[in-house]
């Protein structure tokens, strides 16, 4: 890292009120594994990724429970001879007596491990949510708030996106939404479920005497430390109502160019296109599919000290340190349109808006990157080449949008085979045309090699862990503007997109799959190859 790089993240620190850690992260100049190798050479120790190779769940459970929290400590690796510890401070008081009254007279190997990598292993003390359920209901205290604690402390360990409580006939259904699949956790009774839905409705500031609209409110959830914003949705079905909460927490906020699963040519492509001081960046596809996080991971990079970067979105997902963030609030009148002409006026050099929804916004937005601000911004399109032809149906004038737009990325999430457990196995030709009989162009030889996850302690047995998203790029070129006055259709952009070497989604998941990154089964589950090429 350069010294001048230093002093970028010095100022950053200072001027933002938030650790010198924080601001390399923030600043995309360190990785988490640099900043681990960092902090462990300041405790003179080694550095563990537990990410990487992940301790059993009978290792973890050696340590007792009260133990391991409270000196964050885990044991990494065991042989005949001796164990290794990990722990995020090394140096701390009574950590090494507590230690040696467990190893025994085993030799004792410390290293250091990122705090919240350690934090992920404590899942292994907790009981499934069902036993807890009965030993709240037999306590008869606080049922209702314990109940929610759980459930809601289990959703942070297994980085869930979402909480879904399910009313049926005599039973609430709890699920996770864990890398996008949905898995039910635990049952409740339904004569607890009323004080459950109250509770939620107090502390998200809606009417609890009103059971037969939707309503929708937010949380601010602290509990041992813990704390995550929830946004809390509530609609009524035949047997209830049933409560959603999707989980903006801090496990997504870490992403950065580097994680979210561009190619080097894709990376490169929009790192050019947002370093130029006017223009528009545009990123499609459905709901959940990461475009927030995307955009976001692009802000963290461009966010500097002399640089005014104002954002407008429905809701504010995640807080970002040193970005002005507005949020929509139709009750005052801030909507995407007339919060995008305020911002205008704020003297901003790059506007994020949540979401182009509309003409109005679209046509302001555009003229915004048209008179000296880098706009950045989702828009609901299945792919990349459906974008141009919709914004020109909303009745964005050809020229303007030919002038202002830069790169437009489509995108979609997969599962990332669990790298602790991953195995490779063969396939031949003729198994492959029985999964998809369009597979041979993209794998040619007789006999291919792919990826699965056999499941194991750090994936919860599925087999895969954590997302990374597929991406479709179009760069604005010459030759795509003088398209782009001609009003063109999807299939006309797309035709010259493929001549500029532009890859479908599906065929950037080809090159994750090949390179073991995702399976060939979850790419099939999410992409279909395109029907012409």
């Amino acid at each position: 890292m350069s010294t001048d790089n230093l002093k970028i993240a010095e100022k950053f620190a200072e001027k933002n009120r938030v650790a010198i850690s924080e601001a390399l992260l923030n600043q995309g100049l360190i990785t988490r594994d640099l900043l681990g190798q960092a902090l462990a050479e300041s405790f003179k120790v080694t550095y563990t990724d537990l990410n990487s190779k992940p301790p059993t769940r009978d290792m973890v459970l050696q340590i007792p429970e009260e133990v391991a929290k409270q000196y964050h400590t885990v044991i990494a690796q065991e042989n005949d001879k001796g164990i290794t510890i990990s722990t995020d401070d090394p140096a701390q008081a009574g950590l090494e007596d507590a230690i040696k009254k467990i190893a025994g007279d085993k030799k004792i190997t410390w290293t250091f491990s990122l705090t919240e990598d350690i934090e992920s292993l404590f899942v292994a003390y907790r009981k499934s949510l069902d036993v807890r359920f009965v030993n709240i209901i037999k306590a008869q205290k606080r049922v209702a708030p314990e109940i929610i604690d759980e459930i809601v402390e289990d959703a942070l360990l297994y980085q869930a996106s979402d909480i879904h409580f399910e009313p049926e006939e005599k039973e609430v259904v709890i699920r996770f939404r864990v890398d996008g699949v949905l898995r039910e956790v635990g049952r409740i009774g339904k004569e607890y479920y009323d004080n459950i839905l109250n509770r939620v409705k107090v502390q998200a500031h809606l009417r609890i005497d009103e059971h037969y609209s939707i309503q929708d409110g937010a949380i601010r959830y602290a509990h041992d430390n813990k704390e995550a914003d929830l946004r809390i949705s509530i609609a009524p079905t035949l047997d209830g109502e049933k409560i959603v909460m999707r989980i903006l927490a801090q496990y997504v906020r870490s992403f950065t160019m580097s994680d979210i699963g561009l190619s080097e040519a894709n990376q490169k492509m929009l790192e050019e296109a947002a370093r130029k001081p006017f223009g528009m960046i545009l990123v499609t596809g459905p709901t959940g599919s990461g475009k927030t996080t995307t955009l976001y991971a692009l802000l963290k990079m461009l966010n500097q000290p002399d640089i005014n970067i104002t954002s407008i979105e429905d809701p504010v997902e995640y807080k970002i340190t040193g970005v002005n963030q507005i949020q929509v609030n139709a009750d005052t009148n801030i909507t995407f349109s007339q919060g995008l002409r305020s911002i205008v006026r704020q003297d901003p050099n790059i506007i994020l808006v949540g979401e182009i929804r509309d003409k109005e916004t679209a046509e302001i937005a555009v003229n915004a990157a048209l008179t000296g601000h880098l706009l950045l911004s989702t828009f609901h399109a299945n792919d990349a080449p459906t974008a141009i032809p919709r914004l020109l149906n909303m009745g964005i004038e050809p020229f303007l949008m030919a002038s202002t737009l830069e790169v437009v990325i489509a995108q979609r999430l997969v599962r990332r085979v669990c790298e602790s457990c991953r195995y490779s196995y063969t396939i031949t030709q003729a198994e492959l045309q029985k999964i998809d009989s369009g597979m041979k162009k993209y794998f040619p030889k007789k006999s291919i090699t792919l990826y699965r996850g056999k499941g194991c302690n750090a994936c919860s047995d599925i087999g895969y862990k954590g997302r990374i998203a597929l991406f479709e790029f179009i760069q604005v070129t010459p030759e795509m503007e003088d398209l782009i006055l001609k009003s063109p259709s999807t299939k006309e952009i797309w035709q010259l997109a493929r001549k500029q070497k532009s890859l479908s989604l599906f065929e950037d998941g080809i090159e994750k799959v090949k390179n073991g990154v995702t399976s060939l089964e979850e790419l099939l589950r999410v992409a279909q190859p395109p029907l012409q090429q």
